[in-house]
């Protein structure tokens, strides 16, 4: 009897030890992942462009990763092949599945990604954007590139200083709802109501970030209002895009051309006299500022008010307590492009 009784007491606890071990790789008894991989692995933040495998997000990309190297956390850097909301959301499910601790956003559409933003928010992963925001409540914290504002006063004003500040103007943009070029488009008007009365921008297309589009789009619309002054291309493919239009249709000089693009992008519009001067940002720092950003959210350090200090490019300006600030846009010309390279 004795030797059967510790032969039972063997096989109970050979079964108490089983059901333990089960209830451990099912996840009884833990608490919930509050992001960043736990305690014990390397932070996780993932971070979304508009899209992938166009200069300005490659050069974002390079930022992102020297910042999370820096910081020695995780970044998944990915997004969608085309420029649509819809892809995106699709992306920010998956990642909510996918233990991100953090999950910074590009966005295409403010409102349309925001029921995604929103259940991230719920399953408790740190939320931001960068580049263009998302709707307020679908994010904790927006990283600016540079005010609305002042990208898009400086967008008129070098344009005027081309055109005498008059004429009509055609906008090539990437999207109608992305906000940040909203955000821009209403403050080009703005500053051509109250400081240039005589231009006006005439039209606004969508060029959907396709090269050829905005080629195509560009070289379409001067042929049908020959009176055009000048084409504002408002993102990294637009403006390159309006820039070849012009130079194909031999009208450098004539028609002027500026817009946002990143210098390696725009060096032989330069050279060829269809671009005098453009405007941007520098891009890589954006995506470092972006990933400093997300990591002191996971951190719980992130200031409401002040400065914020981020790595090699020091104290940035907090605009208020969901905006960070990298600073003034750039103006690119033959003079200064040769020092950048991206």
């Amino acid at each position: 009897m004795a030797r059967y009784a510790w032969g039972a007491r063997i096989v109970r606890v050979a079964l108490l030890m089983a059901l333990v071990l089960v209830a451990a790789s099912c996840g009884v008894g833990q608490q919930p992942s509050q992001g960043g991989g736990g305690g014990s692995g390397p932070k996780k933040i993932c971070m979304m462009p508009k899209l992938v495998g166009i200069p300005y997000f490659n050069a974002s990309e390079t930022g992102a990763k020297e910042a999370a190297k820096d910081l020695g956390v995780e970044l998944v850097y990915d997004g969608p092949t085309e420029a649509k909301a819809a892809l995106q959301s699709q992306m920010i499910e998956q990642w909510i599945q996918q233990q991100c601790g953090a999950i910074s956003v590009a966005a295409n559409d403010p409102d349309a990604l925001a029921p995604a933003m929103k259940k991230a928010q719920d399953a408790g992963i740190k939320t931001s954007s960068w580049d263009a925001d998302v709707a307020k409540d679908a994010r904790e914290v927006f990283v600016n590139q540079a005010t609305f504002e002042a990208i898009g006063y400086e967008l008129v004003d070098v344009m005027a200083e081309q055109t005498d500040g008059k004429g009509k103007f055609l906008v090539v943009t990437g999207s109608l709802t992305a906000p940040n070029q909203v955000a821009w488009l209403k403050e080009m008007r703005e500053r051509m109501k109250d400081k240039y009365p005589e231009m006006s921008i005439a039209s606004v297309e969508p060029g959907e970030e396709d090269l050829q589009l905005g080629i195509d789009i560009t070289k379409n619309y001067l042929r049908a209002n020959p009176d055009t002054a000048g084409v504002f291309g408002i993102t990294s493919v637009a403006l390159p895009g309006a820039a070849e239009a012009v130079e194909q249709a031999g009208l450098e000089g004539k028609v002027a051309v500026t817009g946002l693009s990143t210098p390696n992008d725009m060096k032989p519009y330069l050279e060829s006299g269809a671009v005098e001067e453009f405007v941007l940002w520098n891009p890589v720092d954006l995506g470092y500022l972006a990933v400093h950003v997300a990591n002191a959210q996971l951190e719980g350090n992130m200031p409401k008010s002040g400065t914020f200090e981020a790595g090699r490019l020091g104290k940035v300006e907090l605009l208020a307590e969901d905006e960070v600030l990298l600073g003034p846009p750039l103006v690119f010309n033959q003079k200064n492009i040769g020092k950048y390279d991206f």
